[in-house]
């Protein structure tokens, strides 16, 4: 008996290769979503981690210090804060360098309450030809991002 193809059978047939070729293409489009999914999860993460930072740096403080000439002979070690935030129970200990800062003015200056952003205290420097060419300066300080806070600071002198 010879096999005949009816036109129900082709119907079939091409009902089956339609139903085939929108299973692969919905699971091709599924996986292109899911991709889109764990992308958009990834930008989402990463957008969280940049906005905490953000929000870190607007809490904290960023110190400095600097030895600036005010006149022809007049010295100044400027303390500074250059960070949003408040920096508070500013201290500073001279590592080396030490015999250009006026200990008794550093005494009643220090500890300094609070420096807010873009706040200098000014202390006056002693220099001379036989002073050092470098001090070695390290801040403490507390803010809102953390308590304890240190940072070395290397500054020429002139």
């Amino acid at each position: 008996m010879p096999f005949l193809i009816t036109v129900s059978d082709g119907a079939a047939i091409s009902a089956l290769l339609v139903s085939l070729w929108t299973a692969r293409q919905t699971s091709r489009f599924n996986r292109r979503q899911n991709d889109f999914a764990e992308t958009a999860e990834r930008l989402n993460r990463l957008l969280i981690e940049k906005e905490s930072a953000e929000s870190e740096a607007k809490r904290a403080a960023e110190l400095g210090v600097n030895f600036v000439k005010i006149g022809k002979n007049d010295y100044r070690l400027k303390v500074f804060n250059r960070g949003a935030g408040i920096a508070r129970n500013v201290r500073l200990e001279m590592l080396e360098g030490e015999d250009v800062i006026d200990g008794r003015e550093l005494a009643e200056k220090c500890p300094i309450p609070s420096l807010e952003r873009h706040q200098t205290v000014e202390l006056r420097a002693w220099i001379h030809f036989q002073s050092s060419r470098r001090a070695h300066i390290r801040l403490f300080w507390d803010d809102d991002s953390a308590t304890g806070q240190t940072k070395d600071v290397w500054s020429d002198v002139f």
